[in-house]
């Protein structure tokens, strides 16, 4: 009696088993319209649904149709894309809670750009200040050159000519670099405007779409993905 139920004992693991197995059918039709059967998924009909069902008749779950080769490639593109889509509506609803923590208000932006602006003006400043320096010192260069009418001047004042005339020229260049900046940073600063106002009205951050062209602190904004 002891011997028979220790063998029953060793034996049940194989047994439950088998009957976990057999409680799972797989059904299908296949290409020529018979019906199968089977406790595992049936080769005949990997290119097409396969239903399975408990041991009593009902169903439960579809396993769907085995992808082509192609189909898988395009699946696996629409995921990357999906990811991506998912990461980049991420990164813009990072990028809204941020400006708004930096921004609370339009004053606080205001400020912002003001101090951006001013560091560039500052620079305008200093360069049309060396611009009047370098004015102040060609008075006496040309004063000199005026002994040499229609004569070469000596190789020392021509230099010294030459070099006030390129530096005033480099000071303009640097001049209009810093208003170009300045044209630049405006520009940023008008579009991160508006796109705050639709937040602190209550935009969801990463929900406002971005200006076509535009870039938020050096990155692109971007809009939510679809959610289905």
């Amino acid at each position: 009696m002891a011997g028979g139920f220790l063998a029953l004992v060793l034996m049940s693991p194989l047994v439950l088993t088998g009957a976990w197995a057999a409680q799972t059918i797989y059904s299908c039709t296949d290409a020529n319209g018979r019906r199968m059967t089977s406790d595992r998924p049936i080769q005949e009909c990997l290119d097409r649904e396969q239903r399975l069902m408990n041991k009593d008749g009902s169903s439960r779950k579809v396993m769907p149709p085995r992808m082509s080769p192609k189909e898988r490639a395009a699946q696996e593109d629409a995921d990357r894309q999906k990811a991506l889509a998912d990461a980049a509506y991420k990164d813009a609803v990072r990028r809204d809670r941020n400006l708004l923590n930096r921004y609370p208000n339009e004053g606080a932006h205001r400020r912002a750009r003001e101090a951006a602006l001013d560091d560039v003006r500052g620079a305008i400043a200093s360069s049309e200040k060396r611009i009047k320096d370098l004015q102040a010192e060609r008075k006496p260069l040309q004063a000199d050159a005026e002994f040499y009418k229609g004569k070469p001047l000596p190789f020392k004042l021509r230099g010294a000519l030459e070099d006030n005339t390129t530096s005033q020229d480099a000071q303009r260049e640097i001049i209009e670099n810093h208003r170009s900046e300045l044209g630049r940073i405006n520009a940023l600063y008008d579009v991160e405007l508006a796109r705050l106002k639709r937040l602190w009205a209550g935009a969801a951050p990463g929900s406002v779409p971005d200006v076509p062209g535009a870039t938020q602190g050096g990155s692109t904004a971007a809009a939510p993905p679809s959610r289905k």
